[in-house]
């Protein structure tokens, strides 16, 4: 089946009323025929009728066994750590969303979890981290900012030998893209704020499972601690989802233009993105992805954050702002906004340099969006002739 129809079909037709949309059912609780029995709801917080349709789809587009829909990608992200006890170790990418390493590091660290970080785009990186309190690794492919792709079969091999949780962070790639669990993932999360729900316009996070057992468990979690997602959200993700695979493609087909075009840029150092052949995995990630992504992110030959910060306050069409995956462009300079809450030594050691841009690539047409950042970067170099006289 297509992966359009397989979107559509994921989401069914109004079984009371025919209603081809989603209804949102809008209701803290549910009135029970007999006590304890009732249609499958009794409260939202344990279940909704508007949440389950997107729960249910989005564990269909992944090939889980579950799907659970949180108030933020954060909050999804929390759920599975509550997974672990007291002296468990996880296995993290090095290059992880700034929001995942505060709340690993600043959060559950301080209740005995140790968390060791490592480059996984060297699968034996991983494997060499393995110890016998590690309980869960933990990889984003692509990362976020520098776009880094981990081979995810063979780091389930090594989770699997082991008997580990593999969790894989699947937000840059979206379902229509990339199937971790057919790689032998156990876990997904995805901050759905981002492609999935894809207009910019809500906050939230998506857990699939892979299994019963892990499905019962983050149900539980879910249930106890209640950061689920509100129903009028939930719909709002659903409507997103609908047109899911016609958005990547088009991010996709964008954002492979205009990393084309910054690689002959003279001001530009690095171009991070996995379409190009020149990128570090770029074969695995064709082996992996249906589509490259939209996100791109770049670094300049003079490594100045005061001239990077010129390029994306100077740009017109793409937003300066945080967050990613919306049908309009975003540019952002992650040491000053997405990655600020990580030390400088360990976010350089990742990658993420002074003058790294990042560009969420939106519908725009390619071309307009290339004069802008041209645009943008010719203004800068004008205004820092001193500096910039070495790209002359």
């Amino acid at each position: 089946m297509k992966e359009q129809t397989l979107i559509l079909n994921s989401l069914p037709i109004d079984p009371l009323t025919g209603s081809i949309s989603t209804p949102i059912y809008q209701t803290s609780t549910f009135v029970q025929d007999a006590p304890g029995v009732h249609k499958g709801f009794d409260y939202s917080r344990s279940n909704n009728p508007t949440r389950k349709v997107l729960e249910d789809c989005i564990a269909k587009l992944e090939n889980g066994h579950a799907g659970f829909a949180f108030a933020s990608g954060l909050a999804a992200i929390d759920a599975v750590i509550k997974l672990l006890e007291a002296g468990d170790e996880i296995i993290a990418v090095d290059d992880i969303y700034g929001g995942a390493f505060r709340l690993f590091t600043h959060v559950y660290q301080k209740f005995g979890i140790k968390i060791n970080y490592v480059d996984s785009t060297n699968s034996q990186n991983v494997a060499d981290a393995v110890t016998d309190k590690t309980k869960l690794i933990w990889i984003e492919s692509p990362t976020n900012p520098t776009l880094k792709v981990s081979d995810i079969r063979t780091i389930a091999k090594t989770a699997r030998q082991h008997n580990i949780i593999l969790c894989v962070d699947n937000t840059f790639a979206s379902p229509v893209s990339q199937k971790p669990i057919d790689f032998g993932a156990d876990i997904i999360v995805h901050s759905a704020t981002k492609y999935i729900a894809g207009h910019s316009d809500l906050i939230a996070g998506l857990v699939v499972t892979s299994t019963p057992e892990l499905s019962e468990k983050i149900k539980f979690i879910q249930n106890a601690s209640g950061a689920i997602l509100g129903p009028f959200d939930s719909w709002l993700v659903i409507r997103g989802i609908e047109t899911l695979n016609l958005r990547v493609k088009q991010h996709a087909e964008n954002a492979q233009k205009i990393a084309e075009y910054l690689l002959e840029e003279k001001l530009v150092k690095n171009v991070y993105y996995p379409g190009l052949p020149s990128h570090h995995n770029h074969e695995i990630a064709k082996s992996q992805q249906k589509y490259f992504g939209g996100v791109i992110a770049f670094d300049l030959v003079i490594d100045d954050k005061e001239l990077a910060s010129q390029i994306v306050s100077g740009t017109k069409l793409f937003k300066l702002a945080e967050s990613l995956g919306g049908v309009k462009s975003l540019c952002c300079l992650p040491c000053e906004m997405t990655h600020k809450s990580i030390p400088a030594e360990k976010r350089y050691g990742s990658g993420v340099t002074d003058s790294l841009i990042r560009l969420s690539v939106g519908l725009e047409d390619a071309d307009d969006l290339i004069a802008d950042l041209k645009q943008a970067i010719e203004a800068a170099v004008k205004a820092n002739a001193d500096k910039t006289a070495v790209t002359a």
